[in-house]
């Protein structure tokens, strides 16, 4: 079998870039893939999107892959070229892992998002979206308010003053977003309570992976407990080594039923497939709300998805090859059945191996660590 590993390679192109460390890290990601899916007769061989070339549109068509493992999170370092990718592979008619181009628009279109989740009786927390800075006036929610941008992940934009207790934090930090992101400040209800991350791997069935939670240490107090940009991203900062991922304990076994539901509602609701993550607050209720849905998390061997496959006792390699497993059966049914089409014979084609050499495909060893998953 030959698998592409397509994945970004754009952090290089804005010089004040605020997600740089975030598009980065998929390059780490793509490498360990490739080592741990090449195997036997499997190749499984990296391929970067450099800017917003799209050169590797020939060159797809020319391997003709027997899969693509899409790794994308943006497109010429903007977030909102990630649903571009999954389009053009459907209109190659070349399989993929993951969600379509729909499920990842609706995804990173928060507001959009939230609007699907409320219709469909998910619980989120209250909202409201300020386009303009006169629009702050019109924000009815109780406060403290979370202001993030609309369109982004990763917590790109997200730090502690991202909550506001008043109208005028309110507008100071809506203004920010407004002119940093160039995109509209998304304001939601701060839920103050657990943060607890559903891993949700395969289609029918669909599966919960054990549960994460953060666990917010001194770094945090007197202070909102929130996973902020540096808590993901900045590994040697306080608030990242103050707020490790951790294994979920919920000794009320309902709870974790609700928390469940609602991550597989959410992601249901998205028309999500394969494989994600959906982030729940929970209030001190008992409410779990949705904060938000990643379907195309972090794979990274140190992340949060990784470590809680783990721990339901599937390593690296099984996690990566039970993906590709999931997105042939949702493709082409049994796996099995691939070794009798024409995916035999292209694979059996020992210079479609190497046609990517030298196409900026990545060869390094994956390296760090990472305290979260996303």
């Amino acid at each position: 079998m030959h698998i592409v590993i397509l994945h970004n390679r754009d952090h290089d192109l804005l010089e004040d870039d605020p997600g740089r460390e975030a598009r980065e890290d998929v390059v780490r990601v793509a490498s360990a893939l490739s080592e741990a899916l090449t195997r036997g007769e499997t190749h499984a061989e990296p391929l970067a999107i450099e800017g917003d070339r799209l050169d590797f549109v020939d060159t797809l068509r020319r391997v003709q892959p027997d899969l693509v493992i899409n790794l994308c999170e943006s497109l010429a370092a903007d977030s909102r070229g990630e649903m571009v990718i999954p389009c053009l592979l459907d209109l190659l008619g070349i399989p993929y892992t993951g969600s379509s181009a729909l499920s990842l628009g609706l995804a990173l279109h928060k507001p959009k998002a939230k609007e699907l989740l409320r219709a469909r009786g998910v619980s989120t927390p209250p909202f409201a979206v300020v386009e303009r800075l006169e629009d702050v006036m019109a924000v009815d929610l109780r406060y403290p308010l979370i202001v993030k941008p609309a369109r982004e992940d990763a917590s790109v934009g997200v730090d502690f003053d991202s909550v506001v207790h008043d109208r005028q934090g309110l507008a100071r930090v809506a203004e920010e977003v407004l002119r940093t992101f160039q995109q509209p400040a998304l304001v939601e209800q701060f839920i103050a309570g657990r943060e607890i991350y559903v891993p949700l791997l395969g289609n029918a069935p669909r599966r919960a992976l054990p549960l994460t939670e953060i666990r917010f240490g001194k770094a945090f107090e007197n202070r909102p407990n929130i996973v902020s940009y540096k808590a993901k991203w900045e590994a040697e900062s306080p608030e990242c080594q103050d707020s490790p991922s951790v294994p979920c304990t919920l000794e009320d076994a309902e709870l974790e039923a609700r928390l469940v539901r609602t991550a597989t509602e959410a992601f249901t609701a998205l028309d999500c497939l394969d494989y994600g993550r959906v982030d729940l607050r929970v209030s001190p209720e008992g409410v779990p709300y949705v904060i938000d849905i990643n379907p195309n998390c972090d794979l990274h061997p140190g992340a949060g998805f990784a470590k809680a496959a783990a721990a339901a006792g599937m390593d690296y390699p099984a996690l990566a090859a039970r993906l590709v497993e999931i997105a042939l059966e949702r493709t082409h049914g049994n796996p099995s059945a691939r070794k009798k089409g024409p995916g035999a014979a292209r694979s059996a084609h020992p210079a479609n191996r190497n046609v990517l050499a030298g196409r900026g495909a990545v060869r390094h060893r994956a390296g760090g660590s990472r305290a979260h998953a996303e």
